[in-house]
């Protein structure tokens, strides 16, 4: 199908008002009130999600769901025979412009049209179903681990390579200004691949672009949060099969692909929210019920059950109805759309937004049946809570389960040491001891490898601006990311010294100089940045490259001293010797560290090269190091 047609798909709207309950939202933000439709809808099959599937799989059963006018009135039908595929049943919903088909498709299916029938008043109808066979690429899907550098970035304000995609007739957002803050500003999938050389420069090896499906919401749809068509590419970033091909170069490159996802809710004028298959396909409230937002009641002994069930089903925000995770048509069907996207595309890892608000029986499912057919998929999920705890308990942790919960998900973004690295980087009182705190709570998970590191992201102010722009200490702050246990993160921007305060959050959201035609300056090069941006770069691209090419810093133990009067020293070494030194003064003052206290990594070693400078230091028994100075140091036998 075209793009255009495959985006058109939801659009024909045949509104049926289904007597529930609905969330009353913002008209300027949102759809109209449901409309009758129209009385003479020409029968027909609009589409079937998914779009299509593939044999072989080792879940042998598919749900479809079917979408057309009065469909839910025909009796479904393979027509003639197909060997191994059967129709198991369907089911009729709510709404008769939808019926679900359950189909078997045994080992022994082979690739083709699958000739579906529907039977019914009227003519007979027939939709040609494509059944693909699967990919036998073993590079394909590589996952994501502390082996990794991600870079994250918003594609609308990375870069344009496509200024024919800007604008897209049919979209309701159809006007790109870059002076407007929450408008589209014209970034693409295709000015990423522009860019591939320069996150090579920084030694990243994963692109985690924020959500590219389609966001088909009157304003603010840049972000992607809110999505309207579980199985399409925003087109303004480019077409399905251009996304296809965006993860074939990333792998070309050696870049993998991150995929950004949301379980909990939808955008209001996704076609699931505009025509509904069913009553209770998203959470409904007698009046709009926003979330509380605090995800404590779930593993709290003393809960109120009021408070579990505000968080869970409450709705995120007006535009963002919240999906119904416990009725088991919705989590089939969301569940195999995250299947569909990775089998489709080859794409290695997905981070999951607002992790912790779907309901925990849903993210056990989702979570085993994605690792059931990809065991090397990578996962990890924004749990933004305010405890180390709080955040273990949802990556697979040590604890027996809570109310049957027992997550699956391989690790979290580390909202603990993100805070941390944040305080010990302050001008003033600067907090050396949570960096030591933040990971001594490790013990909670099963493996805190897997957790993502970061210092900021997307919704909150940049560090150089939060730390004063000062660059010594954000040197020790791109030390810290890039050599502390996890999978480090940057966030587009940091490595060129971007600032601003999420007052309001589209202030940290800025295009990256240099990613549009006609830009004043281009900070993608040396001569478009300001000699104090050139030497961030080149302190991030020494590092980071350092670290791509030694596993000590990727797979290496973590051994941490508490810190003493300011100083955080760590160790990352491995079982053939190699052994890097970090230290970090957080002081203002220079201090004299004791370096005998650090004798069990340092024995058997004389001196040490910083990696950056390569400066020598030839004495590890004492070390003199500057105020607000970190120091990386491969150790020398």
């Amino acid at each position: 199908m075209t793009r255009l047609l495959r985006i058109s798909a939801w659009l024909p709207l045949l509104l049926l008002p289904l007597g529930a309950a609905v969330a009353p939202v913002s008209a300027a933000d949102n759809p109209p009130a449901l409309a009758p439709a129209p009385p003479a809808a020409k029968a027909g099959v609009t589409r079937i999600d998914p779009t299509f599937w593939w044999v072989g799989m080792k879940n042998p059963e598919l749900q479809l769901l079917v979408y057309g006018p009065g469909i839910g009135q025909r009796t479904a039908a393979i027509e003639g025979s197909y060997p191994g595929v059967t129709v198991t049943g369907q089911q009729k919903l709510d709404n008769p412009n939808y019926l679900v088909v359950n189909l078997r498709v045994e080992p022994t299916a082979k690739a083709g049209k699958l000739p579906l029938s529907f039977a019914g008043s009227g003519k007979k109808l027939s939709y040609q179903y494509e059944l693909r066979a699967r990919s036998t690429d073993p590079s394909r899907v590589q996952g994501v681990s502390s082996a990794d550098f991600i870079y994250f970035l918003m594609p609308d304000r990375f870069s344009n390579g496509n200024p024919k995609n800007d604008v897209v007739k049919g979209l309701r957002e159809h006007t790109v200004a870059r002076d407007t803050m929450y408008a589209r500003h014209g970034g693409d999938l295709q000015g990423i691949v522009n860019h591939f050389d320069y996150l090579k420069s920084l030694g990243v090896t994963a692109i985690w672009p924020t959500p590219v499906t389609l966001n088909d919401m009157p304003k603010a749809s840049y972000h992607g949060y809110a999505l309207t068509d579980y199985y399409a590419v925003d087109p303004r970033y480019g077409s399905s099969e251009e996304y296809v091909q965006f993860v074939q170069k990333a792998h070309q490159n050696g870049l993998k692909v991150i995929h950004d996802v949301v379980l909990n809710h939808i955008g209001s004028y996704s076609q699931l929210q505009l025509d509904p298959p069913a009553k209770d396909w998203v959470h409904q409230w007698p009046k709009f019920t926003r979330s509380n937002y605090n995800s404590q009641a779930l593993n709290d002994p003393y809960r109120a059950q009021y408070d579990t069930k505000r968080y869970n089903d409450g709705w995120f925000d007006t535009s963002m109805p919240d999906v119904n995770q416990s009725n088991p048509l919705v989590s089939k069907y969301i569940i195999q759309n995250f299947i569909w996207w990775v089998e489709y595309t080859g794409l290695d890892a997905y981070r999951i937004d607002t992790y912790p608000y779907s309901e925990t029986k849903f993210l056990m499912d989702w979570g085993q049946a994605l690792l059931d057919e990809y065991p090397r998929l990578g996962m990890f999920g924004e749990a933004w809570v305010g405890s180390t705890a709080q955040q273990a308990f949802f990556a697979r942790n040590i604890f027996a389960p809570v109310d049957g919960f027992k997550s699956n998900l391989p690790g979290v973004l580390d909202f603990q040491s993100q805070g941390a690295i944040q305080d010990a980087l302050k001008k003033d009182n600067p907090n050396a001891t949570r960096l030591y705190d933040a990971l001594q709570g490790d013990w909670m998970y099963e493996d805190a490898t897997r957790n993502v590191v970061f210092m900021d992201n997307h919704d909150m102010s940049r560090v150089y601006s939060v730390i004063d722009e000062d660059l010594g200490r954000m040197k020790m702050g791109y030390a810290w990311l890039l050599t502390t246990r996890g999978i480090p993160q940057l966030y587009y921007g940091t490595e060129i010294l971007m600032k601003n305060f999420s007052n309001p959050d589209g202030k940290v959201r800025e295009d990256f100089p240099g990613g549009w035609p006609g830009d004043k300056v281009n900070k993608f090069t040396a001569a478009g940045r300001t000699p104090q941006e050139n030497e961030a770069f080149d302190y991030v691209s020494k590092l980071g490259l350092y670290r791509k090419a030694h596993p000590v810093l990727q797979t290496g133990k973590l051994m941490q001293f508490i810190p003493q009067d300011g100083v955080y020293t760590y160790f990352r070494y491995d079982a053939a010797g190699n052994t890097v030194l970090v230290m970090m003064n957080t002081a203002a003052s220079a201090k004299t560290v004791d370096g005998t206290r650090f004798a069990e990594r340092t024995q058997g070693y004389s001196s040490g090269v910083d990696v950056v400078t390569g400066a020598a230091v030839n004495d590890l028994k004492s070390f003199n190091i500057p105020g607000q100075t970190a120091w990386v140091l491969e150790l020398k036998k």
